[in-house]
Parts: structure tokens; sequence; C-alpha cells
């Protein structure tokens, strides 16, 4: 079976590559834990994050804005003594203020989902890429989200953070086309 090369390495990343990457993902709370998963992976690698992903799902209340939001100083200091998670202060921060962000978001009637989709207006962007090396770091709608987001109040979400939360929750199929992922996910 023929994979994206950047998954091989150990079974974690395989399973994530094979049920998870590039899958259209629509569920706010989902979202809103991937963009800060690809936000806490910054200057670091997704394999490292993804390793730590269930103990950040411990960590941060399951991604519950409504907690997250409401965080103090104590918390803060659990999270930033906690190994299971990347320790970076401004990292846990962003995590904090972004949970403020999304439900700013939601108070002004605007989901998560529908936000972030309407940089590839709705429908996930079909590439054929043959190689990595044809895999861009970020585009114009990742650099358009970027500054959306950061213009709503969100942190660690560069155009380059963008474009990985792109491909991961599905608005670009980056499979190459001679993965066994990549047809089934342009249908």
């Amino acid at each position: 079976m023929q994979r994206c090369p950047w998954c091989e390495g150990f079974e974690l990343y395989r399973h994530y590559h094979d049920t998870e990457w590039g899958v259209p993902l629509r569920d706010d709370r989902a979202l809103f834990e991937l963009i800060n998963l690809e936000g806490a992976q910054a200057g670091l690698s997704w394999s490292t994050v993804l390793k730590k992903r269930e103990t950040y799902r411990l960590a941060f209340d399951q991604f519950d804005p409504e907690k997250i939001a409401r965080y103090d100083a104590h918390k803060v200091a659990q999270l930033l003594a906690d190994p299971g998670i990347v320790r970076n202060r401004l990292k846990v921060a962003a995590t904090i203020g972004n949970a403020k962000a999304f439900l700013d978001l939601q108070a002004k009637g605007q989901s998560f989902s529908d936000f972030v989709w309407q940089f590839v207006d709705g429908q996930p962007l079909q590439h054929q890429r043959r190689s990595m090396s044809e895999v861009p770091a970020q585009t114009p709608q990742s650099d358009a989200m970027s500054k959306a987001l950061l213009k709503a109040g969100f942190k660690f979400v560069g155009s380059t953070i963008c474009y990985a939360f792109m491909q991961a929750s599905g608005m670009v199929n980056d499979h190459l086309v001679s993965c066994h992922r990549h047809a089934p996910l342009a249908r």
C-alpha cells in the first residue's frame, strides 16, 4: 500500500495518515482542537504533538472552549508543569485566548467551521501533487485564513500553521496522487 512518505516511521503516524489526515472535518470543537494542536506544533514536528494528543485532550478539558476560556493562573501553572504537553507559556496562553476568540465568533452567530471553510469556498481543494516537493508551506488561501484568524483574536495561526491545518482538516487534498488515500478523498 502506497502512502505519502511523510507518514512513515511509526504506526501512530501511519494510522493518523490513513484515517484522519485530509478527511473533511466540519465539527466546530474538533476544528478548535486541531487549530490549537497545529499551533502547539510550531517549531516542532507534528509527530511530537500527535504523540501528546491524548494528554492534551485531558489537560485541556477535551478542548471545551467554554472551560478553557475560564482558565486562571493556577490552571496555567498546572499546564506548564505537565510533561505530557508542550510546556510553552505563549502556546498555553494562545490556547486560552483562542478559546475566547472562538466563543466571540459563536456569540456573533458564526460557526468556527463556516469561518475557516470559507477560505476554500466550503469545498475541499483537490490537488494533484506527484511529489512532496510540490506541496507548498503556505498558499494565498492560508495567508487569508491567517489574517482573518489573527483579526478575530486567534494566536499561533500564521500562514504555515493555517496551511497545515487546512491539509489536516481536509480543506485541501494534499495526499500525493500515488497515495492510496488520494482517490477516495477526491470523490
